[in-house]
């Protein structure tokens, strides 16, 4: 299992991508924020809607949600539908993924989800 090799302060990590564009370090072209999440485009989308949602909070993978960070997932798929809302695919369908470790995919190990959409998918998108 990947483990950390650098410092947290207050919850944040500080070497995080993800982390950075929690806090405004580094901009981003929000989509939605909330107490708990921020939403944003991918910039290497993979569908022509890909807006990537993370909670403010660090947590590594899926794998490392604890009982005390329920609220922060909640707000993911809350996030997720005022997302679907904005860009306008609620009504004809949208993808929702989130990556776990390096064979399933994470790339960046700050949990995030993936919302895809504004055309048909194929299984092998995402």
């Amino acid at each position: 299992m990947w483990r950390f090799t650098s410092k947290r302060k207050d919850g944040v990590m500080e070497d995080c991508i993800f982390c950075k564009i929690a806090n405004g370090t580094i901009p981003s072209k929000k989509v939605y924020e909330d107490a708990e999440t921020v939403a944003f485009d991918d910039i290497h989308p993979m569908a022509p809607v890909h807006v990537i949602i993370i909670p403010k909070k660090h947590i590594p993978t899926m794998l490392d949600v604890a009982k005390a960070d329920m609220n922060s997932i909640g707000s993911l798929f809350t996030a997720a539908q005022e997302v679907a809302r904005i860009k306008g695919i609620n009504e004809r369908g949208f993808r929702v993924v989130i990556n776990c470790n390096k064979e399933g995919g994470q790339v960046i190990f700050h949990l995030h989800m993936h919302v895809l959409g504004g055309k048909k998918l194929k299984d092998g998108l995402a």
